[in-house]
């Protein structure tokens, strides 16, 4: 196991990296909003892929965790190129993004950065421009125009003691990386899970997310008892399942120049 930082932006940013001792695809985690990179589904893939022999990273974005930076300052867009500049480089080869919450917006912004590295996508609870579809349209008057007045304004959270900051730049930056109004150029396999009890990113985010993606080979599952947070056991067994089952079909799947000298039938 390797950990330490790398300089990026005029950043920090702390990694924890396990080698590959098999061949195939390794697997990068991308954790949410205010999370960090020593979650329980973090850890739980980093084990699963321990054992099976797979490349595993799993990183904080610039003001999360133990990375530098503060978390006020942070947008969609420098979240999404400090994981691009994670992916190129902490990691070689093909990889699979597991996207959690925010993380499924930033592994898509990544996808498109770097169609060539990106071999399937793994969505959990992913929450494409939830900056403006489930923050600014469902804020109501008084938070827009604290907003608008003050740069920012504290959101109470259930999943920390203190609220989160949300920064008008949050919002407005966010409106450039918008990815669910067009269809999304993105080819390879997706697998998306999402709860249908998620009091936070509802799971037609998903259902809109399946719709936009042009690979064919896209699933969702839906978890009728599942909540945001997806990190009970049988959650995390049939995430590290879908990841199973997407790493060993990329494995086999013949390579481009392969397929490109096959003959026709």
């Amino acid at each position: 196991m390797d950990e330490g930082f790398i300089e990026h932006a005029g950043e920090r940013l702390a990694y924890v990296r396990t080698p590959a001792r098999a061949p195939g695809p390794g697997v990068v985690f991308l954790g949410g909003f205010m999370s960090d990179m020593t979650g329980t589904k973090a850890l739980a893939l980093e084990a699963a892929c321990r054992a099976a022999g797979r490349a595993f990273l799993r990183f904080d974005y610039r003001g999360h965790g133990a990375s530098s930076g503060r978390f006020v300052d942070g947008t969609i867009g420098a979240w999404a190129a400090d994981a691009v500049c994670a992916l190129d480089r902490l990691t070689e080869g093909p990889q699979i993004l597991i996207g959690s919450s925010m993380g499924g917006w930033l592994m898509l912004l990544a996808a498109l950065a770097r169609p060539d590295r990106v071999a399937g996508l793994v969505g959990l609870a992913a929450a494409p421009d939830f900056t403006e579809d489930l923050m600014w349209d469902e804020f109501p008057e008084p938070v827009r125009r604290a907003l608008l007045t003050d740069g920012v304004w504290h959101e109470p959270s259930e999943y920390g003691d203190a609220p989160y900051p949300i920064t008008l730049r949050l919002i407005e930056e966010g409106r450039l990386r918008l990815v669910l109004r067009r269809p999304l150029p993105i080819a390879c396999p997706v697998r998306l899970i999402h709860g249908m009890r998620d009091r936070d990113v509802p799971w037609t985010v998903s259902q809109r997310l399946l719709e936009h993606v042009a690979c064919d080979d896209a699933a969702l599952t839906l978890v009728k008892d599942g909540d945001h947070r997806l990190s009970r056991p049988q959650d995390l067994g049939r995430l590290i399942a879908t990841l199973d089952a997407l790493a060993v079909q990329l494995a086999a799947a013949p390579a481009p120049e392969a397929i490109a000298a096959s003959p026709s039938r």
